[in-house]
């Protein structure tokens, strides 16, 4: 198969832990052609979705420099490539959704992966409300009264975080007697300008934020992300740590709900991420995890991946 990954700057990754990069070494691996771009790459001619990419020689090697090899800049259109990865990482801004619409252009003329209409309107915080009987209990306002009568109602203990956030940025922790409470609540809500999504607490969030990676709908590999000490987050470039994890008969219940409907919206890889059994965020723009979940299990969890799209491909 013939790749084409919509990434980041390539010196930019943090190769480490990167799953554009996991996958692009599994590809290699199988001689598939590789190549890279960025959306500012991306355009149209017509009614036909092009792209000005690099053929991409991927190395196993600790850093970007090491890592790849760029040919020549080439002018090719998006159907010439058997899959289209849009692994941009967020946020979602403008620019973000000027590709997702260059990219519908390439409907039924390649793989996407993801199929951009779900890109634009499944958000990441907010999806997870389609099951509201797989999450916790949750509110989304601009109104500071609001979070505080939320978090009265929760038992004194919130989790505060932007609707268009990503990354762990922006997620607070608010608990009764915090002298910093009144300050976090008007901050998140940009004193009234901004949505905010708060959830019930979850004390098992000191135990770890599960991760699972799904190829159509197919748990491929899991990781858990335990918070360093004094750190409310789990996310690994945080300082989370990656611990073993097994996908139990909550996850699978999870995963057998929201599989089809993220097949109805061409979600193909999906990370979600899961604390003490309910679901709290369903990421869709580049979910990670796959460099530590093969780590961890002593399995080929990108070459699982691959094959899923081998098959869609078809």
């Amino acid at each position: 198969m013939k790749l084409l990954f919509v990434v980041d700057p390539l010196d930019r990754l943090s190769l480490a832990g990167d799953t554009s990069y996991a996958l692009m070494l599994e590809a290699a691996a199988r001689t598939w052609p590789v190549w890279t771009c960025q959306i500012e790459h991306l355009g149209l001619v017509d009614n036909d979705a092009v792209v000005d990419a690099v053929p991409t020689v991927v190395r196993d090697a600790p850093t970007p420099a090491h890592a790849f090899a760029t040919g020549e800049r080439t002018f090719m259109r998006l159907a010439e490539f058997d899959a289209v990865l849009m692994r941009k990482d967020p946020p979602v801004d403008v620019n973000y959704l000027h590709a997702t619409w260059i990219l519908d252009h390439a409907r039924g003329k390649t793989l996407l992966v993801n199929d951009p209409r779900g890109l634009r309107e499944l958000n990441e915080h907010l999806a997870v409300l389609q099951f509201p009987a797989l999450t916790p209990p949750t509110i989304v306002t601009r109104s500071a009264d609001k979070l505080r009568e939320f978090q009265a109602q929760q038992g004194g203990a919130i989790v505060v975080k932007p609707v268009d956030g990503y990354g762990g940025l922006g997620i607070f922790v608010v608990r009764d007697g915090d002298p910093n409470a009144s300050s976090i609540i008007e901050t998140s809500t940009g004193a009234g300008t901004r949505w905010t999504l708060a959830q019930k607490y979850l004390p098992d969030a000191v135990n770890g934020d599960k991760r699972i990676i799904l190829a159509d709908g197919e748990p491929v590999g899991a990781v858990l992300r335990v918070p360093a000490s004094a750190e409310a987050r789990g996310n690994l470039h945080v300082g989370g740590r990656a611990v073993k994890a097994t996908i139990d008969a909550r996850d699978r219940e999870i995963i057998d709900a929201i599989a089809p409907w993220l097949r109805e919206h061409g979600q193909i890889f999906v990370g979600l991420d899961v604390i003490g059994g309910m679901l709290t965020e369903i990421n869709i723009t580049s979910p990670t995890g796959v460099r530590h979940a093969a780590r961890l299990d002593g399995t080929n969890v990108a070459a699982r991946v691959l094959d899923c799209f081998v098959r869609l491909a078809k």
